[in-house]
C-alpha cells in the first residue's frame, strides 16, 4: 500500500478505498469499477442476512400488534356484553321498583290488618281474663248459696 499526499490508502488490487478517503466519497466512487469478488460475495451475504434479521424482526412487532389488536377486539366484545348485563339489570332493577311501588299500599294494608289482630288478640287476652275472674266470682257466690 502505498499512502498519497491526501491520505487516501490505496487497495493492492482495486486503487483508493472508501473508508479511508478524507474528501466525499461520491466523487470517487465509480458503480461500475470492478470490486473483489469475495468481497461483493460477502457484501451480498451479509445484506441478506441483514434483510432476513429485519424481516423477522419486523414480523414479531406485527405479530404482537396482531395480537394485541385480537385481545383489544375480545375486550371490546366483553365489554359490550358487560354492558349489555349491565342495562338488563337496570331495566329489572327499574321494574322490581315499579312492582315495589306497586305493593307498597298491600303492605300498608297488612301491616294495618296486623296491627288490629294485635289488638285483637290483646283484647282477647284481656276478656278471657276478666272470664276467668267472672267464672271464679261466680263459683264463690254458688258455692254460697
Amino acid at each position: 500500500m502505498e499512502e498519497k499526499s491526501e491520505g487516501v490508502t490505496d487497495s493492492p488490487k482495486k486503487g483508493p478505498t472508501l473508508s479511508t478517503l478524507s474528501t466525499s466519497t461520491s466523487s470517487s466512487f465509480e458503480p461500475l469499477d470492478p470490486h473483489d469478488p469475495s468481497l461483493s460475495r460477502l457484501a451480498t451475504k451479509m445484506f441478506q442476512k441483514t434483510h432476513s434479521y429485519v424481516s423477522h424482526e419486523l414480523n414479531t412487532s406485527l405479530e404482537d400488534y396482531k395480537l394485541l389488536e385480537n385481545m383489544q377486539k375480545l375486550t371490546i366484545s366483553k365489554y359490550s356484553d358487560m354492558n349489555q348485563i349491565a342495562e338488563n339489570l337496570v331495566t329489572s332493577s327499574a321494574e322490581l321498583k315499579q312492582k315495589f311501588e306497586e305493593l307498597m299500599p298491600y303492605l300498608a294494608e297488612i301491616d294495618e290488618i296486623e296491627k288490629t289482630v294485635n289488638d285483637l288478640e290483646a283484647a282477647a287476652f284481656k276478656l278471657d281474663a276478666y272470664s276467668l275472674r267472672l267464672e271464679s266470682k261466680f263459683n264463690e257466690l254458688m258455692k254460697k248459696k
